[in-house]
C-alpha cells in the first residue's frame, strides 16, 4: 500500500455487465449445452463404475450372498444415488439457465459476474461512489465504463 501524497491503494470488485446479441446468446446456450452433455456422461459413467462395482462384489461372494455382501451393495447403490442425485441438479440448474438465456432480450444487460481492481482514494474521496463501478461489454469488447474510476 502507498500512502505517499496522502493517498492509499484499495482493492474493489467490479460488476461485469454483458448486453445480450445473437453471439453471446449462441455461445452462452453453446456453453451451457456442453455442460449438461458432460453432465450425462458422468451419469452414464457412474450407472456403469457402480453396476460394475456390485457385480465384481458378487462374483467374488458366496451364493446366497451374507449380509455383509448384500451391505456393501447397498452402501455401493446409496453412494451412486447420491451422487446421480447431485449430478441431476446440476444438470436442472444448468436447464434452467439455458432456458433463462433463451428468452433473454436482445440488447438487454445481464450480470456476468465481476473482476478486481486496484484504486486509489485520497482524503475528500466519497469511497462509496469509488466502490460502485461496473464494466459493460458487448461480444466481449468494452462498451462502457460506468462510475468513478
Amino acid at each position: 500500500m502507498d500512502v505517499s501524497n496522502n493517498q492509499l491503494l484499495l482493492k474493489r470488485a467490479i460488476n461485469v455487465k454483458v448486453i445480450v446479441t445473437p453471439r453471446w446468446k449462441e455461445e452462452a446456450q453453446q456453453q451451457l449445452q456442453a455442460q449438461i452433455n458432460q453432465i450425462d456422461s458422468q451419469l452414464q459413467q457412474l450407472e456403469m463404475q457402480g453396476q460394475r462395482m456390485i457385480n465384481d462384489i458378487q462374483r467374488q461372494s458366496l451364493q446366497p450372498p451374507g449380509p455383509q455382501v448384500v451391505q456393501q451393495i447397498e452402501n455401493i447403490q446409496v453412494q451412486v444415488n447420491q451422487k446421480k442425485s447431485e449430478l441431476l441438479d446440476q444438470k436442472n440448474q444448468s436447464l434452467q439457465q439455458l432456458n433463462q438465456v433463451q428468452i433473454l432480450d436482445l440488447e438487454q444487460e445481464v450480470a456476468q459476474g465481476q473482476i478486481e481492481s486496484i484504486f486509489s482514494v485520497q482524503t475528500g474521496d466519497n469511497l462509496i461512489q469509488k466502490m460502485q463501478v461496473e464494466v459493460l461489454l458487448r461480444d466481449g469488447l468494452v462498451e462502457e465504463i460506468r462510475g468513478d474510476i
